[in-house]
Order: structure tokens, then sequence, then C-alpha cells
């Protein structure tokens, strides 16, 4: 029988602590949300490697250390509301959620959000509500938002995420694919977002964010 305590402390300290992860809410978060949970029964052995883990229908539950830094350059306070952009089978909310006071995870794939609300419910996360929405959309019912986490590679940040964020709200996200592909932190001041980059960092894509193609004559 797997020894998943043991494994979730191996994870933070191999994996996480060694990528300049620091943050000690955010390391007690890792050590205490069951990773295995939120894969299906055939991956929970392999729930704590070092690589993205798919969770069916082309999605993943992403690899531990740059979920982790992503997380990180987030911020969260205990008071803040967090929008949760694909967050598949809730584990990324779930790890939110220990974090922030609220928590909406919104995923578009039917099979997923019915698989986080279950799990989720289940382990009692009771500050994490999943909607079942486009995730280029966001959640403008609720907004706006201390923080947007974008669990995925995206092209660019629709512009409506940026009308979801509050006064000095942060936004995290990956920008491209491979080798290029950046973390950048976007900080709302009035109204005016400014973006930097923080990292490199390369994860799988997240569906339906692809930048329209730009005919020049």
């Amino acid at each position: 029988m797997q020894d998943f305590v043991q494994h979730r402390t191996t994870m933070v300290d191999n994996q996480v602590r060694t990528c300049d992860v620091t943050n000690s809410d955010l390391l007690d978060a890792l050590l205490s949300v069951p990773r295995e949970a939120f894969v299906g029964a055939d991956k929970q052995d392999f729930a704590y490697i070092d690589e993205d883990i798919a969770l069916g229908n082309g999605r993943f539950l992403m690899e531990p250390a740059p979920f982790a830094k992503l997380v990180q350059a987030c911020a969260i306070k205990s008071d803040d509301l967090v929008l949760d952009i694909g967050c598949a089978t809730g584990y990324s909310s779930a790890v939110l959620s220990q974090l922030a006071s609220m928590v909406i995870g919104v995923e578009q794939d039917d099979d997923l959000a019915t698989k986080a609300e279950t799990t989720l419910s289940e382990l009692d996360y009771d500050n994490v509500a999943i909607i079942n929405g486009s995730l280029n959309e966001g959640y403008a019912k609720e907004a706006p938002y201390d923080v947007i986490f974008i669990g995925g590679a995206i092209d660019e940040v629709p512009v409506a995420f940026f009308d979801q964020l509050k006064e000095g709200g942060r936004l995290v996200a990956v920008e491209g694919v491979g080798n290029s592909a950046t973390a950048k932190l976007y900080t709302r001041t009035g109204d005016d977002v400014s973006g930097r980059k923080i990292f490199n960092c390369s994860i799988k894509l997240l569906p339906g964010f692809t930048k329209e193609v730009e005919f020049a004559l």
C-alpha cells in the first residue's frame, strides 16, 4: 500500500523546495492536499512524480514544481478571492483554497468539472465553487478578483480577464509553448494593467486561448 503522506513530503522536499519555492503556507498546502485523489485510480501510484499526469480529454495535472512556482508568484493572502482558470479535476483549486478566503474554479470539460465538484466535496474543501463554463471567458459574475490563476499555457491573456481583476489584483499566466514560453505576472493599477516576465516556464496548453492569426498586406 502506498504511503501517500510520505510521497507528498518527498515531492515537496525534492521537487518544490529545490525550485526556490519558500512560501511556508504554500508548502503546507502542498503537504496537506492529497494529490492522488485528483487523478484516476489507475494513476494514483504516479501522482507525485515530477511529470504532468494525463487526466483524459487532452488535459493534464501540472507537474508539481512549475505549479508551485506559479502559485507562489500570485502572492495570495488569506482574505483573497481567487479565480482558478482550467481547474480540471480540482487539485489546483484545493491548494489555492488553503491560501485564500474563497476560490472559484472554472472548467469547461463536463467530466472534469463533475470530478472536481465530487472530489472537493468529499474532501470538505468548502471554500471552493466549481463553475462549468468556457475557460476564456473567466467568470464575471463573482468579479472582481484579487488573483486570477491560469492553469495552463495560453497564447495571450483575454482582455476580459483584466476587467475581472480588482485594484491591485494579480494575474499569473504562462504565455507561449516550449522553450519560448514564459510565466508572466500582471498587476492592475487603476485602469492600467502592467505585466512582467518572472521566469521561463513550459507547461501543457489550455484549450480555447489560441491567438487569431493576423494577416498583413
